[in-house]
Formats: C-alpha cells, structure tokens, sequence
C-alpha cells in the first residue's frame, strides 16, 4: 500500500501541463521564425550547428527530473504490514462526555478541550495496553473501538467535538453498556472504563448501569469535570462565542459539576473517583489503579511503520539533471559529419 507523507508537495505537479504548453508556443514561434528567413533547406545550411531535437531531449529530461523530485520531496512509502503478535496489558475504554454543558469554561479553556488534552497524555505514556473511546451525550456512540493503534486513537481523539453527537442530554448508563458490548470478553486483558463527564445525568440509570459493569469484572473510574460553583455555557455561531445559554425565563444556564453522582458511579463501579484541576487531570491515579490490574496476554495486530521511498525519486531526478547538462542544445560537428553508412 502507498502513500504520501508530504501530499500538499503534489500540487507542484500541477505546473508540468503549463510548463509543456509554454515550451510548445516557443517551439511553434521558433518555427514561424526560421519560416520567415527562407526556405527550410537553405535556413538549415546556413545553422549547421543548431539542433531542433536536442532542445526536445533537454526539455524532456528536465521536466522528468522536476516530476521525480517533486514526488520525491511528498516523501511515498510502503507499507503496512501486519503482523500478530502476543502483547501483555489490558483493555481502556474512555467514556468521553460530549454535552453542551461540556463547553462551560471553569476547567480552562474548557471541560471538554482539558479532558482532551489529558487524555491524549494519557495514550502517551501507554505502552502495551488498549485503548478505545466513547462519546456520549443524549446517545452514546463508539468513537474508536479497542485498538493498540495510539496514533489512530489520537487522530479519533483530536475530531471530538460537542457537535459530534445529535442529541443532547447525558446518558452515562447508555455509554457505559456500550462500553459493555464493546470489550472482548474472549480475548485481552483485564478490562476497565474511564469515564470522563461533570456528572450532570437526566437521562438513565448509570448507578445501575455501573454495577452491572462491576459484577461483569470492569472496574469504572470516575473523573469530575467542572467546579462545583459551575460557570455559564457559552453559545457559538461561526466559532466565535456571541453569548451564553439561557432557560425559558430568561436566565443564564450554570452548569456544575455533580460530584455526588460521579462518587456513586465510581463507587458502584469499584473504582476511585478524581475530581479533574487546571494542575493535575486526575488520569495520574486512574493509571495507578490500572498498573495493579492483572495483565494478561492477548493477540494484537502489530503494524510496521511505513518506509520511506523518496531516496529513489531524489535520486533519479539528480541523475537526468546531470544528463540534461551534458547534452548540448547544439550539434556535434564531429558526429554530424559521420555517415555510417557510406562505403
């Protein structure tokens, strides 16, 4: 499989159509040119130097020179190639919270953009364990099933926003039983969830949701996003804040963090509950938790990095720019005055 490391490189390659075009009109102008000199025949016996192909042939290697270094500086590689392999971890899945109240400002610059950065330090420092994501807000949606891919994981992380999910609302008891039917329960390791949310839920029972994951052997962990005093939902248009939320009365929405329901998820989930800061995420302890759990072994599909090809096309384009500067745009009366064959 190919690939481009550097495609914005390519629209370089855009300029070989105009850059034939104009050494075509020069061609066509030479020859109306000479035309108004004389007759071919006798034009061509008073230039017995000049050559019409060589100018072609330097053209030529030139522009196939431009064409390979161009492609050479995007960088093409090869890969991947996939290879099983016995790893030893266990299976992380983040419970991503994507509601409005989400937006709110108290965790700069805010919850959902602090809990994003966390996280993707978090993918950071593991190793062989696996990882997956799901967002949720009114309905809970598998982001990113459980892979040891930690680049896709953060390529998946980074599109997260709160406008990813239709419908508003935060139902964590739906996201942790998906959260449920998303582990595989044959193979990988121990298994735990992390959920990231300020604990306003109006939608299900996730106390209930958090047991039945418990007694299935997946222990949640519970971080607090927000402050208790709460802040304000910002409202966008365009990407530009243009106020904040407002109820049917008129009045400013505050959001605030329920800690009393994130400490009962956590704790019907055998796991510990962390309320986030602008200093530390909380993920710090969540990961002391996970370093106890058993590791068991599991299969993972390992992929080999691409490699790189663009020595090939660098090296080919040096190579026809050292030949277009050996051939002369003019004959070589030696070599002319050849003729092989007469006897």
């Amino acid at each position: 499989m190919w690939r481009f490391e550097h495609i914005g490189f390519l629209w370089a390659l855009a300029g070989v159509p105009l850059m034939v075009l104009v050494f075509v009109l020069m061609r066509s102008w030479q020859r109306r040119a000479l035309a108004r000199l004389g007759k071919r025949p006798t034009v061509l016996k008073m230039m017995p130097e000049v050559s019409f192909s060589r100018p072609v042939i330097k053209f030529a290697l030139g522009l196939a020179a431009y064409i390979f270094l161009v492609v050479g500086l995007a960088n093409p590689q090869i890969g991947t190639k996939i290879e099983e392999g016995k790893r030893n971890g266990a299976d992380l899945m983040i419970l991503l919270d994507v509601s409005n109240s989400m937006m709110a400002g108290d965790l700069p610059p805010n919850r959902l953009e602090n809990a994003k950065r966390a996280i993707s330090q978090m993918i950071d420092n593991l190793h062989n364990d696996r990882v997956g994501i799901i967002i949720f807000a009114g309905e809970a949606y598998v982001q990113l099933p459980i892979t040891t891919d930690y680049a896709a994981a953060k390529m998946f992380l980074n599109n997260i926003t709160t406008d990813i999910v239709p419908t508003q609302g935060t139902a964590i008891g739906a996201a942790i039983d998906m959260g449920m039917k998303s582990f595989d329960f044959v193979n990988g390791g121990s298994k735990a969830m992390i959920l990231m949310t300020d604990g306003e839920n109006h939608e299900d029972d996730a106390v209930g949701a958090a047991k039945r994951a418990a007694a299935g052997g997946v222990a949640i962990h519970v971080i607090g996003l927000g402050s208790p005093q709460g802040a304000p939902v910002p409202v966008y248009q365009n990407g530009e804040p243009v106020g904040f939320r407002k109820d049917e009365q008129g009045q400013t929405v505050v959001t605030k963090l329920n800690e009393e329901m994130c400490r009962e998820v956590a704790v019907a989930g055998d796991g510990v509950y962390v309320r986030a800061s602008e200093a530390n995420s909380g993920l710090g302890l969540v990961l002391d938790q996970v370093a106890k759990m058993e590791k068991k072994s599991f299969n993972s599909k390992l992929f080999k990095d691409y490699e790189d090809r663009f020595q090939f096309f660098i090296g080919l384009a040096v190579l026809l720019l050292v030949v277009e500067f050996f051939v002369s745009a003019r004959k070589n009366r030696k070599l002319s005055e050849l003729n092989l064959f007469e006897s």
